[in-house]
C-alpha cells in the first residue's frame, strides 16, 4: 500500500454538528474538524505554534522554520495536521530514519529507504491545550503510520518531564539520547507500528 493510499484513514472527522442559520443553511463550508498531512503552505502556522510552545520551555524549537518547510516538502505523508474549521490546532512532523537510534544527524535529514519513522515534534496551539488532543492527535498518528507498509517503529526524543505522556501513548524508554541540544539532553522512546490498520482505540491515550 502506496502512502496515498492509506490517506483515506486520514478524512475529515467532524466532532459537532455544523452551525446552522435561523433559516436552516450552514453559516459555513469548513468541516468541524478534520485531519490531514501538511503541505509546505502550512508551514507558517506549524512555526507559530511551535515557537509558542517550546520557547516559553526550552528557549528553542525542534524545527525552524526552514527545517519545517525541508521536511513538509520532502515528506508531507509523515505529517499530520488537526484543523478546527480550517483553523490548524495541532500537529505532528516526522520523517524516516534508517538507523536502531537516532543520531544528531537524524534532526536533518530524512532517509527515504528507512523503516523508523523519527517524529521530530508533536505541538498543541495553547488555547487547545490541557484538553487531550495531544494524545489523540498521536493515537490517529500512529494508526496512519500502520497504513505504510514500510513503517517498521516510531522512535521520538524527549524531555524527562514528558516520558509519562509518551508511556501512556503506549510507548517504551530506550534511555538516554545520543542527541544533545545546547544544555538540554532528551529520552529516546520508541513505539512498534506493524504493516496494517488497527482501527482500536487502546491504552487511554
Amino acid at each position: 500500500m502506496s502512502a496515498l493510499s492509506a490517506l483515506p484513514f486520514l478524512k475529515p472527522v467532524h466532532l459537532r454538528s455544523p452551525q446552522s442559520s435561523p433559516g436552516g443553511q450552514r453559516r459555513h463550508t469548513l468541516p468541524a474538524s478534520e485531519f490531514r498531512c501538511l503541505s509546505p503552505e502550512d508551514a507558517i502556522s506549524v512555526f507559530e505554534i511551535e515557537r509558542e510552545a517550546f520557547i516559553s520551555v526550552s528557549g528553542d524549537c525542534p524545527l525552524h522554520l526552514d527545517e519545517i518547510r525541508h521536511f513538509l516538502n520532502l515528506c508531507p505523508e509523515l505529517s499530520l495536521g488537526w484543523f478546527e474549521e480550517g483553523r490548524l490546532v495541532a500537529f505532528i512532523i516526522g520523517s524516516l530514519w534508517d538507523q536502531d537510534r537516532l543520531s544528531q544527524a537524524a534532526l536533518t535529514l530524512h532517509k527515504p529507504q528507512g523503516t523508523v519513522v523519527h517524529i521530530h515534534v508533536l505541538a498543541v496551539h495553547r488555547t487547545f491545550r490541557q484538553q487531550g488532543k495531544g494524545s489523540i492527535l498521536l493515537w490517529r498518528y500512529l494508526q496512519y503510520l500502520r497504513c505504510l507498509p514500510f513503517a517498521r517503529r516510531a522512535l521520538l526524543m524527549c524531555e524527562d518531564f514528558l516520558v509519562p505522556f509518551y508511556q501512556k501513548c503506549g510507548f517504551e524508554a530506550l534511555g538516554p539520547c545520543e542527541v544533545t541540544v545546547g544544555d538540554l539532553a532528551f529520552i529516546e522512546m520508541q513505539h512498534p507500528v506493524r504493516g496494517h490498520a488497527f482501527m482500536r482505540r487502546n491504552s487511554g491515550c
